[in-house]
Order: C-alpha cells, then structure tokens, then sequence
C-alpha cells in the first residue's frame, strides 16, 4: 500500500486504517508506506498462526519495535521480556493464573466486587452521573488486590497505579505513531511517562520491600516472588521481583477495566441485546448477590463478552522483529523487518467475519457457530496465541461476568453521549473520550 494512500489513513485514524488495509488486501501480506517505516501487515489467521505460534523462533517481539521499547522501560526484564528471563518469570507467576485456583477465587472476587459496587448506591440514588472509567477502575482493583497482592495494595494505591499506567499508554502514543524515533531523541510524552513509571515503582517498592522481611505462606503475588528461587537456587534480586510485580498489576487490571468500559455504549446502542442481557442476569442471578454456581449459567453474557472483545480488543497491535529471513503467505520477509499484527483489523475484516463484521452481534460466539461455518480458530484472539497468550485471559472471563453480572443485577443504566467514543491512540484501546452514565436501581427509571 503505497505512502498517499496508507501514510494519511493512518494519521486520521490509525485503528480503522489497519482495517481498511486488511480489507483492501483480502487477508494478503501488505507492506504499508509509512514514510520513514515501512511495516508489513499480517491479518490472516494462517499468517497470524504461523508468526506467533509456529514460527515465533523467527518473530520475536524485538525491543527495537515501539511498544516493546517504552513496555520495557515500564516493566523492565520479566514475564513481558524474552528468552530466559521470560521463560523463569512465567514459571514462577503462571500457577496463579491457573483456572483452577481463579475458580477457586470466584466467590472472594465476588464478594470484593460486590463491597467495590455499593459505593455506587449513593449516585444511583441521587441519579449523579459517574465516570464508567473511573468506577471500572476502582471495581477492577478491588478484586485483583484481595485477590493477587493479598490486600497488601490498598485500593487507593491501586487507583493511583491504574492512574500512573493511564498515563504511560497514552504517553507512548507519539513513539507508535513514529516508531522509527530513538529514545534518545525526546518526544511530546517523554516527561509524563517517566514521571508514571517513577510514581509506580514510588507506591510498589516499599510494599515489595516488606514482603521480603516478611513473606508469609500464602498464595498471593509478593509471597510467591520472595519464595522463588532461580535455577541456581538463588533468591530473585529486587530488579527481577519489581519487573515481575509492575507486570502482574498490568495484567490483572488494564485488560478488564479497558474492555469493559466500551460494553455501556455499545448496549446503548443495542436495545435488543442489553434486553436479552438484562433478561439473563435476572433469571439466573435475580437481586444477586452473584455467586461462582452462577457463571456457568450466563451463557449469553459470555457471548456478548466474546463479542466485545472481538470489536474492541484492549490489545489492538501486536508489533514483531523478523530476527531471520523468512516467507510469509509468499511475500519475502526480509531479516529485521518489522510485522504488525492486529487483533483490531482480523477481528474485523469482512473476509473473516461476512460483510457484518463492524455489527455487534453475540450470536457469532453461540455454543457451535464457529465450527458450524468453518470459522478459522485464530480470526479471534485478543489474548494472543502462542508461548506469549496473556496469562490473565480466563481471570478476564470470570472477572468481567461477575462485573457485569453483579451491575446490572442492581442497577439499569443511560448514557451522556450514547454514541460509541471514536479510539484514541495507544498501547492499549481506549475510548477517544470520557464514557459518562447515570445509574438506576432496577425497578426505577433512569434520569436522563
């Protein structure tokens, strides 16, 4: 795709011009002019397949591409590194992302999630709008420090740290949109994110510190860090438990309160699917509270789920380093080249999904649809696929059904703008702007 016409969709509208390419090149390999950097572009599942599962040897995530420069810079060498380091750090935290031991956590989030939604009666009650980002936010962390940092975090902390993380993925934007800017150079962003990273390692250092003069035998993140040992027998050094904490409060946040916060708009402009959601939740749930038993049984809020994370992945671009020459759906893959992948562009290209693929439909994650029209398994994947699938993918299941599942078992909703916010450039999708309601215990009218 030549630079006139890639170079100016991409500075309009970065996200819809990956699709917009990915649809003009029917799934094919497409190397985008983009000046300077000259990205090929993979949306195929076979290609997707191929890069990040089959032959991730030769695809690596390459700390020379944007994203993983500035991820880096935040969460240092662990389980978002490579190599060894990688491999030690995933061994240490995967046990605790277990389905097993989540499931056995579903009633404590539960009841965390539960205490996090009362502090919303005072505004339903007096029908003040909220900030669903905020509020999300503050849910969010109320069950993953219970249930990950053993309330060794208090949830104030927490909010600051998602504030400070805000800050950094939106402070990265200028360097994705000019990938090929060393960090010598400084750019517009430089000085908030350093400034959020410091603010994180401010609130998390000491408490890391304490863990260590007293760790205890339980379960949670900082008490497996300070048990861990290295493959010599060693103790982690203090560098290698902060990168893999900094990580782990990542991943056991952003995914969720990022994700959820599209699902208010776009019921707002789904009647007949928050209808079928509400109808649901009622019958299975009823005045809640929601408890573990209830999961299994919300088989339609999985599936608008799926669907939300289909059009709105929290992790919209994939970068890769080719550290090897290779050949990709029959284009040549020169050695350092850079590949994009996007769960964003795949997830909704009409050569993989039909020509309704921008339509929010749940009906496509109905139990046997996918084998029913030959869906290829990896047009969806906004958890990655490979050795590098996101560790907090099944605690993102359980957590957002019980968020959902207990707010709409209580309260009915209105949205400010009911229009779905155009996406803002980042390390992560974010709405392009606040996402404001009102709230309403069920039974009553919402003001509007």
């Amino acid at each position: 795709m030549p630079v006139w016409k890639a170079l100016p969709r991409a500075i309009r509208d970065a996200h819809q011009a990956l699709v917009d390419a990915g649809n003009w090149s029917g799934g094919d390999v497409v190397r985008l002019g983009l000046g300077v950097s000259r990205p090929y572009l993979v949306t195929h599942p076979d290609h997707v397949q191929q890069v990040l599962q089959e032959r991730a040897a030769i695809y690596p995530r390459g700390d020379d591409t944007a994203l993983w420069r500035s991820v880096r810079k935040l969460v240092g060498d662990g389980i978002l590194a490579e190599g060894e380091t990688w491999a030690a750090s995933r061994k240490t935290l995967a046990p605790m992302f277990r389905p097993t031991r989540i499931a056995a956590l579903v009633d404590t989030m539960a009841a965390a999630i539960a205490e996090a939604v009362d502090h919303l009666d005072e505004a339903a009650a007096t029908g003040t709008p909220i900030d669903v980002g905020t509020e999300l936010s503050r849910i969010v962390c109320s069950a993953a420090m219970r249930v990950f940092l053993a309330d060794r975090v208090s949830v104030n902390d927490a909010l600051r740290i998602m504030a400070a993380q805000e800050t950094i993925v939106t402070a990265m934007a200028p360097r994705l949109l000019a990938p090929f800017m060393p960090w010598w150079v400084p750019m517009p962003g430089d000085r908030r994110f350093h400034a959020a990273v410091q603010t994180i390692d401010d609130i998390l250092l000491p408490v890391l510190r304490e863990s260590l003069r007293h760790p205890g035998d339980g379960d949670d993140v900082l008490s497996t860090l300070a048990r861990a040992r290295t493959p010599d027998a060693r103790a982690l050094s203090e560098k290698q438990m902060r990168d893999d904490l900094v990580s782990m409060v990542a991943v056991t946040t952003e995914t969720s309160y990022v994700a959820l916060t599209w699902l208010w708009p776009v019921l707002a402009n789904n009647p007949a699917v928050a209808k079928q959601l509400y109808e649901e939740i009622e019958q299975v749930v009823g005045t809640g509270p929601v408890r573990a038993e209830h999961l299994p049984q919300l088989t339609y809020t999985t599936m608008v789920l799926e669907e939300l994370l289909r059009l709105f992945p929290s992790g919209w671009i994939v970068p890769r380093r080719a550290a090897a020459a290779d050949v990709l759906g029959g284009v040549r893959i020169d050695k350092g080249s850079t590949i994009i992948l996007s769960p964003y562009a795949t997830q909704r290209m009409a050569a993989f999904w039909g020509p309704t693929a921008d339509v929010f439909d749940p009906e496509r994650f109905a139990p046997g649809r996918a084998a029913a029209e030959g869906r290829h398994r990896y047009a969806h994947y906004p958890f990655g696929i490979g050795m590098h699938r996101c560790l907090g993918e099944h605690l993102f299941n359980l957590e957002a059904l019980l968020i959902v599942a207990t707010l709409l078992s209580r309260f009915r909703f209105a949205m400010a703008d009911p229009s779905i916010p155009p996406t803002r450039v980042a390390a992560s999708l974010r709405p392009g702007r606040r996402v404001e309601m009102t709230l309403a215990p069920v039974g009553r009218p919402v003001a509007l």
